[in-house]
């Protein structure tokens, strides 16, 4: 009975030998001049109005209004017509928070759309503010001209102008 389980053990242990010399085999090919390896930066979610604007394009022309207010997707409260179609820039009025500290606008292009959004960040999140509407007027610079390309504001889906 001794000697059946030595014998059991010796194969056990010749079996793990084994699997251990097949396995530092295989690993021995990973270290080749041919193989390469790349690295990639972690992917990042796209920003509220990012995933918006790709919507509008995607859904256009029916496109419903964001719900509630973000401060990455503020709905505008009109745009300027270019004096030109051959224009690369368009003027925007962005309504925002009396309290914000910061406000702008942002585009997205396509071939068919320019996308707008305004924006805002206030000046202390957990104080209290008014409700008061601002509006400013900010220039966004286009990567082409607008040509007879559609200016439709992001957050609320409506069309402001067509080139």
């Amino acid at each position: 009975m001794q000697h059946t389980a030595h014998r059991s053990r010796t194969r056990a242990t010749a079996l793990v030998g084994c699997l251990a010399a097949t396995g530092a085999l295989a690993l021995a090919g990973c270290g080749k001049a041919t193989q390469t390896v790349h690295s990639s930066p972690p992917q990042q979610r796209a920003d509220a109005f990012a995933q918006r604007a790709a919507q509008v394009v995607r859904d256009w022309p029916k496109v419903a209004p964001v719900p509630g207010r973000q401060e990455a997707l503020l709905p505008l409260a009109g745009a300027d017509r270019p004096a030109t179609a051959d224009a690369r820039a368009l003027t925007v009025t962005v309504g925002h928070s009396a309290c914000d500290a910061h406000y702008g606008a942002r585009v997205l292009e396509s071939k068919d759309l320019v996308v707008v959004s305004g924006w805002g960040r206030k000046k202390n999140p957990k104080a209290m503010c008014t409700d008061q509407l601002a509006t400013h007027k900010t220039t966004v610079r286009l990567n082409g001209p607008l040509a007879d390309r559609k200016v439709v504001d992001a957050a609320t889906g409506k069309q402001l102008l067509k080139g």
